[in-house]
C-alpha cells in the first residue's frame, strides 16, 4: 500500500491511498471465504466452497466488491497511522480507480485537530481566595458540634428561629386531607423552611396553645414552559402549637471537648478543627486554582473550535454524569425526570463547558510543543500501570490492548497534556481578591509530620469519634468546584 497526505483549507487533509493488486487479492480471498459461509453451494459444506467455484457461480465482481467494502476502512486507518494524522471526524472517502480491476486507489478527506496559538500563557494571572481557615470558621464548626450535643428545654416565651416547636399539623385542599400533610406531635425547627415559607412566618412569635391557619398557593405545574399553566387550588394549613422548646447548648469547656470529640481539651479541639479545615480548604483551593487556570487558558484561545471536538467533549461529560449517577443507583433518565429537565436542556447546559474543555485541550497541546514537554517511555509504562490498577488488569495486558487499538499515541498525548498543565500551574501568578500574591504551597496538602509538634494530645487522630462534627463531612455535603472543565481534556 502507498499513501500520501496533502493539507487542505478548512482544517482538513486529503489522504491518497493506492492498494496494489497482490495486497488487494488477499482481501478478495478473505471476502470469498466470508461469502462461502453465507451461501449454499451444492456438493460443499457451508464455508468450504473454493473461490473458483464461487467465482464461477456468483461472478468475480462480487468478491472484489465485498473486499473493497470490508478492507477499505482498514487501509484508511493504516494510512492515518503511517502519517500520524490527528483526525477528529469521520472521513469522506472517494474511490478514484480500481473498482472493477487492477490496483485500487481512493482519497479520504478528513478534518484534523487544529494547531492553535496561545499568546500570553507564560504570564497568566488568576485570582483565588486564600485557602486559610479563619478563626470565625473554626468557631462556626465548633458551634455546629455544640448544636449536635444540645438538649431541648420547654420555654414560656414565643417561638423564635432555632427553636423546636411540637405541633399538630394538617393540610387540606377543598376540604380534603392531603396525604403527607398530617401529623401529630411533630417536632419542627422554626426557620428551617422544610414545610413551606408561610409556616415559618406564622410560627415565628407563636405561643403554646395558639392555632395558626393560613393558605399556601402551590406553584403551577408547567409554569416554566410555554404552555398555559393549569389552574391550582390553594392548600389550607392548620397548626396547633403544643410546645416551644429552646436549644440548650453545652458549656464550651474541656469537658465538652472530651465528650464530643477525640480531643481531651478545648484547645486541642480548636487545633484539630483548624487542621481539618486547613486540609479541606487546601484541597478546595487546589481545585479552584486548577479551574481558574483552565478557564484563563481557554480565554487565550481565539480560534474557532471545530464542532467534532466540542461534541466529543459533550459526549464525555454526558458519560461522566451517567457514571456518577449509576454509582448512586440512578439512571440518567430518572435523574432528568427528577430535575425536571429534558435531554435537550441537558445537552444545552453541557455545550458551554464542553467548548471550554476543547479549548483547554488544544491550548495544552500547543504549550507542550512550545515547551518541549514530552512523554517518556517510563512515563508511558507508569500510565499503563495506573490504568491497569484502575480496571483490575495487568500493565502488559493494558499495553497490548492499547497497541492493538492504536491508542498508544492518545495515551502519550494525555500524559503530555497533564505535564503541560502541571508546568503551567507552577508558572501562573496566583493572587488573592485584593491582588496580593499567594504562596503556591498553600494549595498543597500538609504532611502530618509537618504539623506543629506542640499540639495537645489526640491531634494525630484524623478519624472523628462518634458524635463529633467532622468538617470533612460538612464539606462533602456542599457543592464542590467543577475541575473537569479546567483539567486536560482527553483525546
Amino acid at each position: 500500500m502507498r499513501s500520501t497526505v496533502e493539507p487542505l483549507e478548512g482544517n482538513k487533509v486529503k489522504l491518497s491511498v493506492v492498494v496494489e493488486e497482490p495486497e488487494l487479492d488477499e482481501a478478495i480471498d478473505a471476502a470469498f471465504r466470508k461469502i462461502a459461509r453465507e451461501v449454499r453451494i451444492p456438493g460443499f459444506r457451508p464455508g468450504k466452497a473454493p473461490r473458483k467455484v464461487l467465482e464461477a457461480r456468483l461472478g468475480r465482481g462480487i468478491g472484489r466488491t465485498k473486499a473493497i467494502e470490508d478492507a477499505l476502512p482498514g487501509y484508511y486507518v493504516d494510512a492515518v497511522k503511517e502519517h500520524e494524522v490527528d483526525v477528529i471526524g469521520a472521513p469522506e472517502i472517494d474511490i478514484t480507480s480500481g473498482q472493477e480491476e487492477g490496483e485500487i486507489a481512493f482519497d479520504a478527506i478528513v478534518e484534523v485537530r487544529p494547531e492553535v496559538i496561545v499568546p500570553g500563557y507564560q504570564s497568566l494571572r488568576v485570582t483565588v481566595a486564600p485557602p486559610i481557615p479563619t478563626d470565625e470558621e473554626v468557631d462556626e464548626q465548633i458551634e455546629k458540634l455544640r448544636e449536635r450535643f444540645s438538649s431541648l428545654e420547654s420555654v414560656s416565651r414565643p417561638a423564635v428561629d432555632g427553636d423546636v416547636v411540637v405541633i399538630d399539623i394538617s393540610g387540606t385542599q377543598d376540604g380534603e386531607q392531603l396525604e403527607g400533610l398530617a401529623a401529630d406531635d411533630y417536632s419542627y425547627e422554626v426557620g428551617s423552611n422544610s414545610v413551606a415559607p408561610q409556616a415559618d412566618e406564622n410560627l415565628r412569635g407563636a405561643k403554646v396553645g395558639e392555632i395558626l391557619s393560613f393558605e399556601v398557593n402551590p406553584s403551577p405545574a408547567g409554569e416554566d414552559s410555554d404552555d398555559e399553566p393549569a389552574p391550582v387550588r390553594p392548600i389550607q394549613f392548620r397548626i396547633l402549637v403544643k410546645d416551644v422548646q429552646a436549644k440548650v447548648l453545652p458549656e464550651l469547656d474541656d469537658a465538652f471537648a472530651d465528650e464530643a470529640s477525640e480531643f481531651e481539651t478545648l484547645d486541642a479541639l480548636r487545633v484539630g478543627t483548624r487542621e481539618r479545615l486547613d486540609s479541606i480548604k487546601r484541597m478546595r483551593g487546589a481545585m479552584e486554582l486548577s479551574q481558574q487556570v483552565g478557564e484563563a487558558l481557554a480565554d487565550l484561545v481565539e480560534d474557532e473550535i471545530p464542532t467534532p471536538l466540542i461534541e466529543h467533549e459533550m459526549r464525555q461529560k454526558l458519560q461522566d454524569l451517567a457514571l456518577r449517577l449509576a454509582s448512586q443507583g440512578i439512571e440518567l433518565g430518572q435523574w432528568l425526570e427528577m430535575t425536571g429537565q429534558s435531554q435537550q436542556d441537558l445537552i444545552g447546559e453541557l455545550r458551554g463547558p464542553a467548548e471550554v474543555s476543547a479549548r483547554v485541550d488544544l491550548a495544552l497541546r500547543a504549550i507542550a510543543d512550545a515547551q518541549g514537554i514530552d512523554c517518556t517511555d517510563d512515563e508511558l509504562e507508569a500510565e499503563y500501570a495506573t490504568v491497569a490498577e484502575r480496571v483490575g488488569s495487568k500493565p502488559a495486558e493494558v499495553r497490548r490492548r492499547l497497541e492493538r487499538e492504536g491508542e498508544v499515541q492518545a495515551v502519550r498525548s494525555d500524559v503530555k497534556k497533564r505535564k503541560a498543565f502541571e508546568w503551567l500551574l507552577e508558572q501562573v501568578e496566583v493572587v488573592d481578591p485584593e491582588g496580593n500574591p499567594l504562596d503556591r504551597s498553600l494549595f498543597k496538602p500538609v504532611e502530618r509530620d509537618e504539623v506543629d509538634s506542640d499540639q495537645e494530645n489526640g491531634q494525630e487522630n484524623d478519624q472523628p469519634q462518634e458524635g463529633e462534627q467532622d468538617p470533612e463531612a460538612i464539606a462533602a455535603a456542599e457543592p464542590q468546584p467543577e475541575v473537569g472543565d479546567a483539567s486536560p481534556a482527553g483525546d
